[in-house]
């Protein structure tokens, strides 16, 4: 399981921010509204700065900023082991510390920062062997999409899902970065019906998208169409 004492198994900061937008979208589909979604995602966080969250309403959050430099997480977990922040931010880079220090995180607290630089390396300034229950909220970045399947068949429908099981072709192709259709919003939630909300959900978070019917659809119904009239014509 991916913690602050097996780093090495968190991916690198590219492959991290495109899982983060990918998981953001998928709970945006099956999470029409906000406030209830467990991830998120704003690429317009601030200036060249973009963030993903992640909030379970028990008071378990964590927040990672993404900028050029490179990227650095924020996690607060309820029962994790709590140090000072002084030790947990020992050597991070200076242009990460408005984010740490200010708000939200302030309020939100720290159990566990971990950060990437130029150098692609995650590094921490707490004893890893500390029980901070980091795992709790990092396992999902093992890059498995059934792992996310799982997981939001029992947190949005608590092990029931409609039809049986979430599409796992579908959330593989969505962990690989395939753009969104309307076919596959609908074949992972039959019943959305907010495309206008969705697409300013998929706006915010920079996932590539395409609602448009599929131009060989058109060509097929022109020419349906055109055989239609010449049978009519026929007719007479």
């Amino acid at each position: 399981m991916i913690s602050t004492s097996t780093l090495e198994l968190l991916p690198g900061k590219q492959t991290l921010q495109k899982l983060c937008k990918s998981i953001s979208l998928l709970d945006a589909i099956f999470s029409p509204e906000w406030e209830y979604r467990y991830y998120s995602y704003n690429r317009k966080w601030s200036d060249k700065e973009e963030v993903f969250e992640m909030k379970n309403g028990s008071g378990d959050q964590m927040l990672i900023l993404f900028r050029e430099e490179g990227c650095v997480i924020n996690g607060f977990t309820i029962g994790g082991k709590v140090q000072q922040k002084e030790i947990l931010t020992h050597s991070l880079p200076g242009y990460f510390n408005d984010f740490i220090f200010g708000e939200p995180v302030n309020t939100i607290g720290t159990t566990f920062c971990i950060w990437s630089t130029g150098s692609g390396e995650w590094q921490t300034g707490a004893d890893t062997s500390s029980d901070d229950l980091s795992g709790t909220l990092l396992s999902i970045f093992d890059g498995k999409p059934a792992i996310y399947c799982q997981w939001a068949n029992d947190y949005y429908f608590e092990g029931d899902y409609p039809d049986g099981e979430i599409d796992l072709k579908t959330v593989s192709q969505l962990y690989e970065g395939t753009t969104l259709t309307k076919e596959m919003v609908l074949t992972l939630n039959t019943d959305f019906e907010d495309c206008v909300q969705l697409e300013e959900d998929i706006e915010n978070i920079g996932y590539p998208f395409n609602f448009e019917t599929p131009k060989q659809d058109t060509k097929q119904s022109i020419r349906k169409k055109r055989l239609q009239d010449y049978n009519r014509k026929s007719w007479w």
